[in-house]
């Protein structure tokens, strides 16, 4: 980070102080009037919290979204970000407050002199929400919605900070995106649970014939389902592959688990990684039996029918969860779950349309 040698300080943080000591001020002064609400969403390792100093090498800094209503994003919006490329400080907490962009498309943290090129998006919040969801919280929102969006995309949006709510709305489009609806919430974990049941009884058998390559790469497609699973579990969104492991840390009562997955995936036979996975799915049959979601699931792994594999026969979680669904329609449907549990390229679900397009073709209306 050129320039710029501070003591490191979240971007949470630092996204508060922006407000609170430069932009409020600045708009209490000068648009004394002006409602909005200031808070720091979306993309961005800073928004849910696993930002490190090794984010601020680019797309981080002093930055948040300032929402208006649609008039006076059209009357105001233009002075708004006059006033703040002019009147900022050059500094926020030591971070410069201009963030130049690059040849690449990144920005970077640059002190610089006259106008600031500030971190704050000024936009409407109904159209900013349903261009980053593909649908808008204010209103009712769908099962088709739900099921089209990425928990990725839903973690950017109930996690971060809002510093002033004053349009009054923001907090409730997070509060209705907070977590699932419970039906949708059981038709998401039978699906995680289906997923582990088609590939549990793999280990062994790319094992058997001598193909511990191929045994490792499904015991690493497990633990992510397991790891995906026990975040549903304790109702947190999980987020993309890079965040994935340390979600799973801070989520309370995760350690013996972690050190199990860590030990399947440092197996350098099939039975050793067979002997911890086997660990691994009895502690999450245990977690998800005391939620009392269905009559209780015998957590204890057995034989993958006459074959002299372990496995926890995972679809029997599913049937259970299923058979739990009080809405017909959603108790019908294929056993794909949403977005995330069956597409995997960052290039589509990073589309929104895409991803909603995806979801009507699996499930029509």
């Amino acid at each position: 980070m050129p320039g710029v040698s501070v003591d490191f300080i979240s971007g949470i943080e630092l996204s508060r102080r922006l407000h609170d000591d430069a932009v409020r001020p600045l708009l209490s002064r000068h648009l004394p009037d002006l409602t909005y609400s200031a808070a720091l969403l979306g993309a961005g390792s800073e928004v849910l919290g696993f930002d490190t100093r090794r984010s601020t090498d680019h797309d981080w800094g002093p930055r948040l979204f300032l929402f208006l209503t649609a008039d006076d994003l059209a009357r105001h919006g233009g002075r708004v970000d006059d006033l703040l490329s002019e009147r900022l400080p050059a500094t926020i907490a030591g971070y410069p407050t201009s963030l130049v962009p690059t040849e690449h498309g990144t920005r970077h943290l640059r002190h610089t002199t006259g106008r600031v090129r500030h971190g704050v998006v000024i936009a409407e919040l109904g159209e900013w929400l349903t261009g980053h969801l593909g649908f808008d919280p204010l209103t009712d929102v769908t099962t088709r919605d739900w099921l089209a969006t990425p928990t990725q995309v839903l973690a950017e949006i109930t996690a971060g900070a809002v510093h002033h709510d004053g349009l009054g709305v923001l907090r409730a489009a997070r509060r209705a995106l907070a977590w699932y609806p419970d039906d949708l919430w059981r038709y998401v974990l039978a699906c995680q649970w289906q997923r582990i049941s088609q590939e549990e009884h793999l280990v062994g058998r790319c094992g058997e014939v001598g193909d511990e390559l191929g045994s490792a790469v499904v015991a690493a497609r497990v633990v992510r389902d397991l790891m995906r699973l026990r975040l549903l579990i304790g109702r947190t969104y999980p987020p993309y592959g890079k965040w994935l492991g340390t979600a799973l840390a801070r989520l309370p009562g995760t350690d013996h688990l972690a050190a199990t997955l860590t030990a399947a995936l440092a197996a350098d036979n099939w039975r050793d990684r067979e002997n911890h996975l086997v660990t691994a799915y009895e502690t999450v049959a245990a977690r998800h039996n005391d939620l009392g979601l269905t009559a209780p699931v015998d957590p204890r792994v057995r034989s993958f029918h006459d074959r002299p594999f372990r496995v926890l026969h995972a679809e029997r979680f599913a049937r259970a969860l299923v058979l739990s669904i009080a809405d017909p329609a959603l108790r019908a449907l294929p056993l794909t779950g949403a977005i995330d549990q069956f597409v995997d390229n960052t290039d589509a679900l990073g589309d929104r349309a895409r991803c909603r397009a995806i979801a009507d073709a699996l499930y029509p209306r």
